[in-house]
């Protein structure tokens, strides 16, 4: 019996008939026992077998590829995530974690879905499980969070700021699941001065791909926690963290500096990241206003205190941005943090939320990311970009400490992010075939992947490229932990 009372069999819901197992023989759901019938584990969450449940896990955000599971866990329990991962191992199911992520509170249930972007989160038929089921916070005391693998980093946000204390690093968009980030990197403004949201992690809970559960740090079972962050989800499934927090700031002094010269783009920006005067610092890509070319914004943002406002022209000094079309906006912290709120909700609105969107994320060595960027612009239209943005900034190498984060060998790089929201009709494989060739490109100039975006034909060895020296530590992991390979097949990385 589960923890709520019911039986195995009205635990599954959604089928025609109770289903008390898998066939071993026709690998499928078996409604009957049988010699070749392997019985469900008990659990105390539930197993979704046909409807919406299977549907809405069928695809992701890019909606570029589309596999319906076998089966959806909405876990009830961490018990309930070992189990069902050890009786996939005995049977080899794949079994994917996903976030079905959003921002439920303003746009509904309709608005949950995976944040991968090319399927990294698909089980490929197998069992996807449901990270909402495991989306608690646990506590908030100074410094330091617990919380679920399922909690967003907006529900972690606004549980934090009343207490005084925020993550150090945010992703742009903060209605994304915890487990989600930190599997594949987390990157945001703060990577300057802070590294990626994996170099924030003191202590994880993970269950391997055996169905153990295990508690790892930098100080206890090292090789699984530098395994699953940053892992793409090969050696385990995180199922609850402990991060460091920081002291909230009150107020955000957002400066936004325009260029025309991407050589000047590229001096200022670097120069900004050498002497650490901002606190934030991105940037992006935009057409010109009679939409002929491209141009550049650093965006920089000082925190500060409510009642004393920031230097802001010792902060300009030395920057070189085209004259009178510097703007500064003074907003609260939260009002910053959740920036990307409205621009998602217009999104929405006007129907490119849930269109084929063919991201692309890269990281380039500072030496190579103005050769790239040119050639890249030289490639892209307004019709590539849609409605969406291209980032564009650089990055401290030595601020990320997450091995399997993998990033140029280069003191600093430029992260490469476009945000691709193309319009209704867009030419998808023609964007897809554009990807795999600025990748390409990227990787001849000393370029990496984010293991988010789009990417099509992956093999073998572009994915040992990718590691490099790190291709053994990370196949001897896989071996180690999940040992009958059923994580995360959707990443498409093959360590046999």
């Amino acid at each position: 019996m589960s923890r709520s009372g019911l039986s195995r069999r009205a635990l599954i819901a959604g089928a025609a008939a109770a289903v008390v197992g898998w066939n071993t023989t026709t690998r499928s759901w078996a409604a009957a026992p049988g010699a070749d019938v392997a019985e469900l584990p008990s659990l105390d969450g539930t197993v979704t077998l046909q409807g919406e449940g299977l549907e809405r896990f069928s695809t992701d955000f890019g909606h570029l590829v589309t596999c319906a599971p076998r089966a959806v866990l909405r876990p009830g329990s961490v018990r309930d995530v070992q189990r069902v991962v050890a009786f996939a191992r005995r049977h080899r199911v794949p079994v994917a974690v996903n976030g079905q992520s959003g921002d439920a509170a303003t746009h509904g249930a309709a608005s949950l879905e995976s944040h991968s972007n090319y399927g990294q989160a698909n089980p490929r038929g197998g069992i996807a499980i449901d990270a909402r089921g495991l989306n608690r916070i646990i506590s908030i005391r100074p410094g330091e969070a617990v919380v679920e693998t399922g909690a967003t980093w907006a529900q972690l946000v606004d549980a934090g700021l009343p207490n005084g204390w925020v993550p150090p690093v945010l992703t742009d968009y903060l209605h994304l699941s915890v487990g989600g980030t930190l599997s594949v990197g987390g990157i945001g403004g703060a990577v300057q001065h802070h590294g990626l949201q994996t170099d924030t992690v003191r202590e994880l809970q993970v269950v391997t791909g055996t169905g153990e559960l295990v508690t790892a740090s930098r100080g206890r079972n090292r090789e699984l926690f530098e395994a699953v962050l940053a892992g793409g989800g090969q050696a385990g499934i995180i199922v609850r963290a402990t991060l460091a927090l920081v002291p909230a700031p009150a107020r955000s002094t957002v400066f936004t500096l325009a260029y025309d010269d991407l050589d000047t783009y590229l001096a200022d920006q670097q120069k900004v990241l050498a002497d650490g005067r901002f606190d934030l610092q991105v940037g992006n890509v935009v057409r010109s206003a009679d939409g002929q070319r491209w141009r550049y914004t650093a965006e920089l943002v000082a925190y500060g205190p409510a009642d004393r406002p920031v230097n802001r022209q010792a902060l300009l000094a030395g920057l070189n941005p085209v004259a009178g079309e510097t703007t500064v906006v003074e907003q609260s912290w939260h009002e910053y943090a959740f920036r990307v709120d409205a621009f998602a909700g217009y999104l929405r609105e006007a129907g490119f939320w849930g269109l084929p969107k063919p991201w692309l994320s890269l990281f380039l060595p500072a030496a190579t990311a103005g050769t790239f960027m040119r050639e890249a612009a030289e490639q892209l239209t307004a019709a590539d970009l849609g409605a969406g943005l291209l980032l564009f900034y650089p990055y401290t190498r030595a601020k990320v400490t997450t091995p399997l984060a993998v990033l140029p060998d280069a003191p600093t790089g430029w992260h490469f992010d476009l945000l691709a929201f193309p319009a209704p009709g867009a030419d998808t494989p023609g964007m897809l075939a554009r990807n795999r060739r600025l990748y390409e490109r990227a990787v001849a100039l000393g370029g990496k992947r984010y293991l988010i975006g789009a990417i099509p034909d992956m093999t073998d060895t572009d994915w040992q490229a990718h590691y490099g020296t790190l291709w053994e530590q990370a196949a001897r992991a896989k071996r180690r932990f999940d040992p009958a390979g059923i994580l995360t097949p959707g990443q498409n990385i093959h360590h046999d």
